[in-house]
């Protein structure tokens, strides 16, 4: 990513936007100024996104469902981004108060016109026009707010259209069902309200999360490859996701690994450790899986990119792991305590996931912050760890288009 002045000017946050089945269809993208008084331009903030995301695909034409929603907390930002004419393949959230403003009528006809998915956002303190509503592909509704408040429905109101909903702020399964249960075609949210696996609880592990742990330990006690491949031929569906893995472009290695003694002559055992960590929590099973592992996947590069410039690559590697097994007790739905007895981490990433603090643990704290969408907490971690805003907001979008590397 080239050095755009504009990441020193902004906080970022992200959380997923989940369809019906919980499987995450789109991103939001949450864009703060990081001070008071910084100015971000609009036409700056989408040169990084369009570098960093694919709003087109490989043959130049839009993608077919936006996969990135932006949700700009400066009404100036999204002036400017308005103003641009972002074009297709992006939704763009649209408070109702500037939709309610008559000034900005002919800026959301320019946006929509170019193809952008504009969400309408609140409900609207006075009604809109039929000609601003047309403007919408869809709204989203804040915890206890109606759609119907939000965006009316009706031939006198949007020309008869149906528009889909997205509920804000979801928290726990139990949410999602209710949210799915009002109508709403998908929602945004982590589920951390969830509660977390009970003291001595163990729920039964996936047959391949034996064959992952195992491999886990010959590595970490770097057994030659003559005693790691037989293990891992037992399940040749775990050999493909591994390999698929391993030459995803966010890897960038040389040659196309071709056979698990290949990926360890490559990579080395420290390395190639933390592919395997990634195999570990893509093993598992549950109705928030999908989400919870692609929560894990991007905590554990972002961890890694915060570490660029401060740690030397073995820390960096333990950053990843830190990162992607914090979530392990959620995925395996077992008490982080029980797991870590089974699968061998360094003690400095024992430390932080155990809650005890080490080096790593203001990582990890920057990084729910970045999940929560906290612009205070961000701030705090970011200033605790002597890092600069503009640091973080290239990690934040390192790591995003990392992931989406590995996931496609």
């Amino acid at each position: 990513m080239q050095d755009h002045p504009v990441l020193g000017q902004v906080a970022l946050g992200y959380s997923p936007i989940l369809d019906p089945q919980r499987a995450v269809s789109a991103l939001r993208l949450t864009v703060f100024p990081a001070r008071p008084d910084s100015a971000p331009a609009g036409t700056d903030l989408l040169q990084v996104i369009r570098e960093v995301w694919p709003l087109q695909d490989e043959q130049g034409s839009p993608t077919a469902r936006p996969s990135l929603s932006l949700n700009l907390a400066s009404e100036s930002l999204l002036h400017g981004v308005l103003q641009a004419r972002p074009g297709p393949g992006l939704m763009l959230e649209v408070p109702a108060f500037m939709a309610g403003d008559l000034a900005n009528a002919d800026l959301l006809r320019g946006a929509q016109a170019s193809g952008t998915v504009l969400v309408l956002k609140g409900r609207p303190i006075t009604p809109l026009s039929a000609e601003v509503l047309a403007c919408f592909g869809q709204c989203l509704v804040a915890p206890g707010e109606d759609r119907r408040d939000v965006m009316p429905q009706g031939p006198t109101a949007a020309a008869g259209r149906t528009v889909p909903s997205l509920q804000a702020g979801v928290t726990s399964s139990a949410e999602q069902e209710a949210a799915f249960k009002r109508g709403h075609t998908a929602f945004a949210g982590w589920p951390w309200g969830d509660a977390l696996p009970a003291a001595g609880s163990r729920s039964a592990l996936p047959t391949d999360v034996g064959t992952v742990m195992a491999l886990l330990d010959g590595v970490d006690r770097e057994d030659p490859v003559s005693k790691l491949e037989p293990v891992l031929r037992r399940d040749p569906t775990l050999a493909f996701r591994l390999m698929r893995y391993l030459n995803s472009p966010a890897l960038g290695l040389p040659a196309e690994v071709t056979s698990f003694g290949h990926a360890l002559t490559l990579l080395g055992y420290n390395r190639l450790k933390r592919w395997l960590a990634l195999l570990l929590v893509s093993s598992a099973k549950g109705p928030n899986s999908k989400v919870l592992v692609y929560a894990a996947v991007r905590r554990g590069l972002l961890m890694e990119e915060l570490g660029r410039e401060q740690a030397d690559s073995e820390m960096r590697g333990e950053l990843f792991i830190c990162g992607v097994f914090s979530l392990l007790n959620r995925l395996m739905q077992q008490p982080l305590s029980e797991l870590l007895k089974s699968v061998p981490v360094p003690e400095r990433v024992n430390q932080a996931l155990r809650g005890d603090g080490g080096p790593y643990g203001p990582y990890l704290e920057l990084v729910q912050a970045v999940e929560l969408e906290s612009l205070f907490d961000i701030r705090e971690q970011t200033e605790r760890l002597l890092l600069s805003p503009a640091v973080v907001s290239r990690a934040v979008f390192s790591a995003l288009q990392s992931a989406r590397e590995l996931e496609h």
